[in-house]
């Protein structure tokens, strides 16, 4: 025998089980990725663990093999091959390919038998051979020259002669003979009634075969067993027919198209690329593909004034003040001192200043008391609205998408962080022209850099004392509910573990269980909101819950988050956090605090303004995402409404109840503000029916009452649902995209999930491109106006700011004014204002 050996791999077998065991699984437009990623992760642990020789990779055909012809229901249990693990097979083959890699697929034949005609032949040319399947049945190819390796658990099983006698107490030639008897289910091959795997080997070590069972029928000790096997004779037969893999199909066997060759590493990159398989590409150890070394120069400031009056564009990185890297005029340098020429430069806003994530940098520089003008092109938000749905844009992962490269981890040299940028800037900047993502870029994203820098700058007061004492009442209400709960449950647990309080909920109390998770009962808020109603106890673990998490998240936490240098807060305003567009915040996360709350509001009354003779100032859009869907829709009736300046829920209610406006109850009102509100987010008649407590036909008549009455706004659902069917994305107001690869999924709730989305993005994106244009606007003017006034917070719809009370008459008004007339819609923009000592605690301005 050679040294050499054939690896025979059961790919359909493997692609089937990575499908069903890696749910999920898909790339950001769609593509589901499970079965490949789970096939491609065999495949990589084979060539790098055995360093194979020789390797064929077989697959099925299709069902209709020799098989179905001896027997009609072989395999007719099994479902067609899910549309989703169809669309994966070309991949994989072209995976394989790239990978030097040959195929074996015949019509009429099944991956098994392929295997076994190709064990056979290596036999014939002395080369021993693995078989890599899980499959029982390919077992019975197992001899002095025939290997199985079964890949899974731990470092997986190799079969020879002895495993398989240790584990099946027979040997392997005789596996097709317990099938035989047995039956298997998988394939749909009934077995002889009454035999299960232990008695049919004991039939088979008894009498060597199926074939000699047979003829010593009457030998059987069992009757009852002597009985089945006499009815069933031409079963058994059948069965050996088709559990014995056939060796004799007409396959070419070629040695030098088994060998394993060198991998084409540029197409399995573009592959791996397609599909995002970062990790694969870490696997296949190509060289780090980041930009060569740059030569840099050091630059002092005395050297710097020669470029001050010819330098337009200026490319900057750096992780700290002592690490920054500039690229100008086709040169690179590195700062060794930060004297007035170079600030002179990154103050100069005709210079324009290239980046990524330039409003770290801006913070960084202010820090150290340098002032960055001239933002002009950022990576990272050119990436984010190239891609909304990334989960991260960093500089690695940017030159993935749009260089070609494929440097994963983070880059820490801020030279090559600067030949990245000056790489990507061109390439980025072609494609938001493509998408039409320009002016978006240019007018309102870019300025608002500027404009988060300055206000996370600024910073947030709070009123330490205030939370100090609420965080000691919260400590007291909290106790006391702790000792209720125990008293409830009649017993003491922890609260906080899910696995205790399903045993005091469904074992204990013998509550109903609603819904189970991977490890158990559900215990999350749906579960004991539904609960509540049944027994006292989960009203009181909510209250535990939301006490518990507002405590941690705020109360006890912002004191904990104060600038000793500055006194405030100073809380982060992402701009790449949302899909839709919106601005989310961080350390704090101010968006979250419930003001519905008595608590939420405590802690609205501790952010305060910055000193006594300052005020803070709230501005609000007035259901701005309502006027932006009648803007949109261009639906007349709910445009009079709003140029009448009605209540439009109200106005809403006396139409879909059919009754004049002073008749609308506030019960009516409510209804109506549902479904208002609810219309935005792809409201379902079972959604209204649980929110208000109806029967799902009278919510369902509800939102028919509303469509009739506003029947463009039903025209423009469908119609924005139907144009993201087609082109795969929705845009908003100013062009911004927002991509739906599930639109046209065939799993229904993912779908629907995308048509809701696809409905409320533009709205809610439309909204978020609105308030962002009026801070720009906003901040501009305070500054041509040499304010003093602070923009600290952006909250959805709200801006607030910080300012001396001296200027409150002129701010409120040149705020207003910009949020009201910043974009023209069809109906007016309204704006609540409001001043205040603190957050909570503010009266109208008139």
């Amino acid at each position: 025998m050679s040294d050499k050996r054939l690896y025979l791999i059961d790919a359909t077998a493997f692609c089937y089980r990575a499908f069903y065991a890696l749910s999920g699984l898909a790339t950001s437009l769609g593509q589901p990725t499970n079965a490949i990623y789970g096939f491609v992760g065999i495949l990589n642990k084979i060539l790098k663990d055995n360093k194979p020789d020789y390797i064929a990779v077989c697959f099925d055909v299709s069902r209709d093999t020799f098989r179905q012809k001896k027997f009609a229901d072989y395999k007719l249990n099994r479902p067609p091959m899910p549309d989703g693990l169809k669309s994966q097979l070309s991949f994989i083959k072209d995976i394989v390919r790239a990978w030097g890699l040959t195929i074996f697929e015949k019509e009429g034949f099944e991956a098994d038998d392929i295997i076994a005609t190709l064990a056979k032949k290596a036999k014939e040319h002395h080369l021993p051979v693995t078989i890599v399947s899980s499959d029982k049945d390919i077992l019975q190819l197992v001899d002095e020259n025939v290997l199985v390796y079964s890949p899974y658990k731990d470092t997986g099983t190799l079969y020879d002669n002895k495993k398989v006698l240790e584990r099946f107490e027979i040997e392997p030639k005789q596996i097709a003979d317990v099938i035989t008897l047995m039956g298997d289910s998988v394939d749909n091959i009934p077995g002889v009634p009454g035999i299960g795997e232990k008695t049919a080997v004991s039939l088979v070590k008894e009498f060597g075969s199926s074939e000699e069972l047979l003829k010593n029928i009457d030998k059987v000790k069992k009757e009852k067993i002597r009985e089945a096997l006499k009815e069933n004779i031409e079963r058994v037969k059948i069965n050996k027919e088709l559990v014995l893999l056939d060796k004799n199909v007409d396959l070419k066997f070629d040695l030098n198209l088994l060998k394993v060759s060198q991998p084409d590493s540029k197409e399995l990159v573009k592959l791996f690329k397609a599909l995002e398989f970062r990790k694969f590409i870490k696997d296949l150890s190509l060289e780090n593909d980041l930009p060569e070394d740059v030569l840099v120069n050091l630059l002092k400031d005395k050297e710097l004034r020669e470029y001050v009056s010819c330098v337009d564009e200026l490319v900057l990185f750096g992780n700290s003040i002592d690490d920054l890297v500039f690229f100008a005029r086709e040169e690179f340098f590195r700062v060794e001192a930060f004297g007035e020429n170079i600030k002179q430069l990154l103050s100069d806003p005709r210079v324009k200043k290239i980046g990524h994530d330039l409003k770290k940098l801006k913070i960084l520089f202010a820090n150290n008391g340098i002032i960055l003008e001239g933002i002009n092109f950022d990576t990272m938000i050119a990436g984010y609205l190239l891609n909304p749905a990334k989960t991260e844009y960093g500089l690695s992962s940017l030159a993935w998408d749009y260089l070609d490269r494929t440097a994963l981890d983070d880059l820490t040299d801020s030279a090559q962080a600067v030949k990245l940028i000056v790489n990507l800037r061109p390439r980025l900047q072609e494609q938001l022209k493509d998408k039409g993502l320009i002016d978006l870029f240019n007018n309102i994203e870019m300025p608002l850099v500027s404009v988060l820098a300055e206000m996370e700058l600024s910073g947030i007061k709070i009123d330490e004392d205030i939370l100090k004492k609420l965080s000691l009442s919260l400590e007291k209400r909290l106790n006391e509910l702790i000792k209720h709960i125990y008293s409830l449950s009649g017993v003491e647990f922890n609260i906080n573990s899910p696995k205790q309080l399903r045993e005091v909920l469904f074992e204990r109390l013998k509550l109903p269980v609603g819904k189970r998770t991977k490890t158990g009962p559900s215990t999350d808020e749906e579960v004991l909101k539904n609960l509540a109603v049944k027994h006292e106890l989960p009203a009181h673990l909510l209250e535990y819950r939301q006490l518990t998490k507002l405590k941690n998240t705020y109360i006890d936490a912002l004191p904990l988050l104060v600038d000793k240098k500055t006194g405030k807060i100073h809380a982060s305003f992402n701009q790449t956090g949302t899909e839709t567009g919106r601005l989310s915040s961080s350390n704090p996360n101010l968006q979250n605090i419930p003001v519905k709350m008595e608590i939420g509001r405590n802690i609205r009354r501790a952010i305060i303004s910055s000193g006594k003779d300052y005020r803070l100032l709230s501005c609000d859009y007035s259901q701005i995402e309502l006027r932006v869907l009648a803007h949109l829709s261009k639906d007349e009736v709910l445009i009079d409404a709003f140029k009448s300046n009605k209540d439009i829920h109200k106005a809403t209610a006396a139409l879909i109840y059919n009754v004049e406006e002073k008749e609308v109850s506030n019960e009516m009102r409510e209804v109506a503000k549902r479904i208002n509100f609810g219309i935005v987010y792809g409201l379902s008649s079972w959604g209204l029916s649980r929110d208000l407590g109806l029967a799902v036909n009278e919510a369902q008549n509800f939102i028919d009452a509303y469509f009739l009455r506003y029947p463009k706004v039903r025209t423009f659902i469908d119609e924005e649902i139907r144009q993201a069917s087609e082109r795969g994305f929705v845009t908003t107001i100013s062009g911004r995209r927002r991509y739906l690869p599930e639109i046209n999924s065939k799993n229904i709730a993912l779908k629907q999930l995308a048509q809701r989305q696809a409905v409320n993005t533009p709205i809610q994106g439309s909204a978020s491109d609105l308030i962002k244009m009026a801070m720009v606007s906003i901040n501009k003017e305070i500054k041509e106006n040499k304010l003093q006034a602070k923009m600290i917070m952006q909250i959805h719809d709200e801006l607030v700011f910080d300012l001396p009370v001296k200027e409150s008459s002129r701010v409120e008004k040149l705020v207003g004014s910009i949020m009201e007339n910043v974009l023209k819609l069809d109906v007016p923009i309204k704006v609540d204002v409001k001043s205040g000592l603190n957050w909570q605690e503010m009266e109208e301005v008139l």
